[in-house]
Formats: C-alpha cells, sequence, structure tokens
C-alpha cells in the first residue's frame, strides 16, 4: 500500500508529541504504587516538557543510524550506549557495566541482571516503529536487536517487541484491537507480558471497570518496589507490597493496554487511565501518548496539552557534551530526522507492501493494508533462537555462542560453549574452524577442525552445531577474552567470533 506522506508526518509528530505529554503528565508519581486521580498537568511546566529518558534514548539510536547506516544490530548499539548512555540504575547500569566487561548481546542484558523484567526497553520502542512504518516485522528485529542490550533473555525484550509492532502497525491499521493481536503474534504466548495483555482484554470485555483491571494485574503479575514507602496504605491492605524486585513489565505493560482499551479513543483518557493505575507511570502514560499519536496524528491532539509543554525535548541520561549539536532539538526536528531514515528502511525493504506516496510507482494507489498479512506466523520464533548467546553476522553465514547459564570460568572447571554456524546463503562450505587462544587454555575436542555447512533449506541439518570444552587450570584475569576464527579454503573468508568468560571463581557453584 502507499503511505500518504503527510499521513506519516503527522502520525510520527503526534507520536512524538503524545511522548511528551504523557511522559510528562505521569513524571511526578513515577514508581508510586497507588492509585491516581490526574485529569491535567499537576506541576508548573513553563511552557517546556520534563526530561525523559523514555525519549532520551531514542534520540541516540536516531544518530547511530544516522552515522552507521540502517543496518545497525546491538553490538553497533552496544558501543553507542558505553560511550553516551550515563545512568547506573537498574537495567541500564547492570547492562552496561556488563558490556564494559566485554560481555556482548544478549548476555550484558541477562548476566546477574535482576532488572531483566523491567521497563527500561518498551519505553523506547517508538523509534523502531517510525522508521519501519507499516513494517512491523522490520521493527521487531530492530527492537529486539535494542531491548537485548540491557534485557537479555527477559520479559523486558517481549515488552519492547510487543509495543514496535503494535506502534509500526498503527501506521497501517486503525484497529486498536487487532493492532494489540499483531503486537502478541510476536512474541511467546506464553511469556508474562502476553498473559498481562490478555488479562487486560479480558477485565475490559468482562465490563470490568479500569481500577477493578488494575487491581487484577496487579493480583496477578507484580513485581516489589524498591522503596516500601511508595506502596499506599489501600495496596498494602491489598497485599501489593509484596513481590520480586525488578519484575515490572508485565504489570506495566498490562497497565499500559488498560489505559488504551479504557480511553476508547480519547486522548486525555487514555494517557491519565495509564497514570491514575500508578506504578512506571511516565512510562506508561508517555507510550499510551505515543501510541494514540501515531494511530491518530498530531491533529488530534488537544492544543490544551500542548501548549503547556510547548516543542521542545529535554534529556536526562545523555551525555550532551560529546553529543554536542547531533541530539534533535524539538519534536519538529525529530520528526523530520526520523523520516530521513525512514526513508531508507522503506527502500532497504522495497519488497514489502508499504512505501510512501512520493515513491510510488505506475498505477499504485493509497489505501489500507489487511491487519493479517502483518501478524507474525511463529510467535517471534525468528527472534528468539539465540537469547542464551551472541549471534554475529557475516556475509553469506551467521555464527552464535551458547554459554549456557553463565559466562564464567572458574579454576580447573571445564566450562562448555556451543558454537552453531548458520548459512544463510545458497551455496554449502567447508569450513576451518579454530581456536585463538592462549597456551593455557585447553580446549575440547579440539582447538581446530572443519565443519560442513549447508545451505538453508536442507532444514535443521543444514547447520554446523560444535559443543567445546574449555578449561583454564588457573584463571588469570577478571575478564578472558579469546576468539574462534572460521575460515574457507579456496575463499577469502575470515569470520573472526569473540568469546569472553569472566572470572568466576568467587562465585558460589559458579552461580
Amino acid at each position: 500500500m502507499i503511505l500518504d506522506i503527510e499521513t506519516y508526518r503527522k502520525k510520527t509528530l503526534g507520536c512524538w508529541m503524545g511522548k511528551n505529554i504523557g511522559g510528562t503528565l505521569g513524571a511526578p508519581m513515577e514508581w508510586k504504587r497507588q492509585v491516581n486521580d490526574v485529569s491535567f498537568y499537576t506541576q508548573e511546566l513553563g511552557g517546556e516538557p520534563l526530561p525523559n529518558d523514555d525519549l532520551d534514548i531514542q534520540l541516540l539510536w536516531l544518530i547511530a543510524m544516522e552515522e552507521q547506516g540502517i543496518r545497525i544490530d546491538a553490538h553497533v548499539l552496544a558501543e553507542y550506549w558505553c560511550m553516551f548512555v550515563t545512568p547506573h540504575w537498574a537495567e541500564y547500569g547492570t547492562g552496561k557495566i556488563n558490556m564494559r566487561s566485554g560481555l556482548h548481546p544478549p548476555l550484558s542484558g541477562t548476566y546477574r541482571n535482576v532488572y531483566k523484567h523491567s521497563c527500561g526497553s518498551f519505553i523506547r520502542s517508538e523509534i523502531w516503529a517510525c522508521v519501519a512504518p507499516g513494517l512491523p516485522a522490520v521493527a521487531a528485529r530492530y527492537a529486539y536487536e535494542d531491548a537485548i542490550l540491557d534485557h537479555g533473555n527477559g520479559e523486558g525484550t517481549y515488552a519492547e517487541v510487543f509495543t514496535a509492532t503494535l506502534e509500526s502497525a498503527a501506521f497501517v491499521v486503525d484497529d486498536l484491537r487487532k493492532l494489540i493481536d499483531i503486537g502478541l503474534s510476536y512474541i511467546p504466548s506464553d511469556c508474562a507480558v502476553a498473559k498481562a495483555v490478555h488479562l487486560a482484554i479480558e477485565c475490559f470485555d468482562r465490563k470490568k471497570t479500569w481500577l477493578e483491571a488494575r487491581n487484577i494485574i496487579l493480583e496477578k503479575h507484580r513485581g516489589k518496589l524498591a522503596w516500601p514507602e511508595n506502596t499506599s496504605e489501600d495496596d498494602r491492605k491489598k497485599g501489593f507490597d509484596s513481590g520480586e524486585i525488578g519484575y515490572d513489565v508485565p504489570s506495566n505493560i498490562g497497565m499500559l493496554v488498560v489505559g488504551l482499551l479504557y480511553g476508547e479513543g480519547d486522548f486525555a483518557k487514555t494517557i491519565c487511565t495509564a497514570v491514575n493505575c500508578g506504578e512506571d507511570t511516565d512510562c506508561t502514560g508517555a507510550t499510551a501518548g505515543s501510541i494514540f499519536g501515531i494511530m491518530r496524528g498530531i491533529d488530534a491532539i488537544p492544543r490544551k496539552w500542548i501548549d503547556p509543554i510547548g516543542r521542545s525535548i529535554k534529556t536526562i541520561t545523555l551525555d550532551l557534551g560529546d553529543l554536542a549539536g547531533m541530539v534533535a532539538k524539538d519534536v519538529d526536528d525529530l520528526s523530520a530526522r526520523t523520516e530521513g531514515v525512514a526513508r531508507q528502511v522503506l527502500l532497504e525493504n522495497r519488497k514489502a507492501d508499504v512505501r510512501f506516496s512520493d515513491t510510488a510507482g505506475p498505477g499504485e494507489k493509497a489505501g489500507r493494508i489487511d491487519p493479517a498479512s502483518l501478524m507474525a506466523k511463529d510467535s517471534g520464533a525468528f527472534l528468539f533462537g539465540s537469547l542464551s548467546g551472541p549471534r554475529y553476522r557475516f556475509p553469506f553465514f551467521e555464527a552464535t555462542l551458547d554459554y549456557g547459564e553463565e559466562p564464567t570460568v572458574r579454576d580447573g572447571v571445564e566450562k562448555r560453549i556451543k558454537l552453531t554456524i548458520s548459512n544463510t546463503y545458497r551455496i554449502q562450505a567447508n569450513m576451518t574452524v579454530e581456536w585463538l587462544v592462549p597456551e593455557t587454555w585447553r580446549v575440547t575436542p579440539s582447538r581446530k577442525g572443519s565443519a560442513l555447512v549447508m545451505p538453508p533449506w536442507f532444514g535443521p541439518d543444514s547447520k554446523a552445531v560444535i559443543d567445546f570444552g574449555v578449561t583454564i587450570d588457573s584463571v588469570p584475569a577478571t575478564i578472558n577474552r579469546a576468539s574462534i576464527q572460521i575460515t574457507i579454503e579456496g575463499r577469502p573468508t575470515v569470520m573472526t567470533v569473540p568469546v569472553t568468560l569472566l572470572n568466576g571463581n568467587l562465585l558460589a557453584g559458579g552461580k
């Protein structure tokens, strides 16, 4: 279908304005487990929005695509994160520490990260939707590469894929229930995020009030606040002061969906309902506002919500010294630059069904798209197959490493690592696989050998799967690095797969 360029621009601007509004509305109540009663801003704003980390990192991802091109992956995003993202709190900090220790995504988001089930990634999903409008499968890939940085194999990764695909589809589908179904099709049906979404839908369909829905979601899906004093007395009486630290995203995604459903197409009702549920209110309010903005466009957002905050952007988590002059200064600049990247993404995916009106060919017409065509057929299995270790992409091949439970090694204890080589092209290859390691490392069954990799249509047998054992009698350092070199005789191919093992000697039982 043809996406009218003016419609796209209004939807993108509506996305970023809705994000700023919802985040500003919810900021004063952030991380308070209580029922709120807001119908408008509760603070003096002076014509400017509040700083919002929900938007900040998306500004950085836009810069990354402008500088590195649209084929970025988690490895590129990790470099930008380590250089420019400043916080040390929660999943942001844990992910950054892990990346700086040499752990590649998704290990960076998984290893010893109690916040991998929290809210830090779904809040930065809009950029992927806006650069891949009407292409939820493309938005899903971007969102996955982003989320695994600091959420790894946690529910936070499923949450970002859910919101990014819903938001991408919202550029070409205007039925909220169908959009929710599209988002759900990209994540496992048995994950907690999916279950919380279904619970919100069930409450709405059974004519429960939004408050009843909120309470039911907290009964079934809740974490424990890091600040016990932020739980209201009413919620204490309901037993809502218990839970698992960091297990926050299922309930907040549920409350986001409550805001969307019970908002019934009204902007103020949508964002206020999300915020009034409590919890991570700047995140739920901001995402509800952005989804409304994509669905309805900037013209559907009342001026009374825009005028108090204006059109500027305020940041809080970026190193602005090293990014001087590069960060989008307002929602108009952000929208224009987003469109520039979106044009590249649509050209890259020109075989898909969506393109802008000013790039249409003869006989092409504007129109809607069948929502069923946007559904994932495998619950996101094409994304989540390598959550146990990093994936490295090369021309014609992919290599993944599975570190098992943790990327650690202890004195004299064999560490098992599985290497999988996949052929993404049509010509088989006999590969030489060689470990490049210090002499003190013992690798079994061998440091060097060959592996035949068949074309992908051979099915599961096309992959080369090799189980290695690595033993170091005396682990010499905190961070221990090696590499696996893959070459092909008769071709100039050299693929290098980095291996990082942290010193696990002080970990009880290696955990």
